[in-house]
């Protein structure tokens, strides 16, 4: 398994992108901004983006593991390598998302604990409605790991 930075064309990445953050003109807001990196294993199984918050916060923006390499231990390699990486620039790592049985218990068995949340972050800021398990995403649940 290997990790590395992507600089450039990170767009070649958009169907495992949109795993994570359905709408383009979303993903578009942080991409430019934010560090990618991918994750190979005999071929790419997974990518993730983090930017820099301020205040010594680095979030994840963006990340996904494709389908049929879910349930592998890609997803919690890549936030393993991102918290090792950032250990000592960074104080906290991170993560918004939406209030799923799915999300939540895999941040937090990955060392996150809710922090606070944004009301009705989804539904004001996608075209369309986000499902997640058949229950709609309607605000934005923030966790954060300490990275010192």
């Amino acid at each position: 398994m290997k990790i590395k930075e992507v600089k450039d064309n990170k767009k070649q990445y958009l169907s495992l992108l949109l795993l994570a953050d359905e709408q383009e003109d979303m993903i578009d807001r942080y991409i430019d901004r934010g560090v990618m990196y991918i994750l190979e294993d005999a071929g790419i199984k997974g990518e993730c983006i983090v930017t820099d918050e301020g205040n010594g916060i680095l979030e994840i923006k963006n990340i996904a593991v494709g389908p049929a390499y879910q349930g592998k231990g890609y997803g919690k390699a890549l936030i393993d390598f991102i918290a090792m990486r950032y250990r000592g620039r960074y104080s906290v790592l991170q993560v918004g998302t939406g209030d799923s049985p799915l999300t939540i218990p895999f941040y937090e068995k990955c060392g996150f604990t809710r922090s606070h949340s944004i009301k009705n972050f989804f539904t004001e800021n996608y075209d369309h409605p986000i499902y997640e398990c058949g229950v709609q995403l309607i605000d934005m649940v923030y966790l954060q790991r300490n990275l010192v």
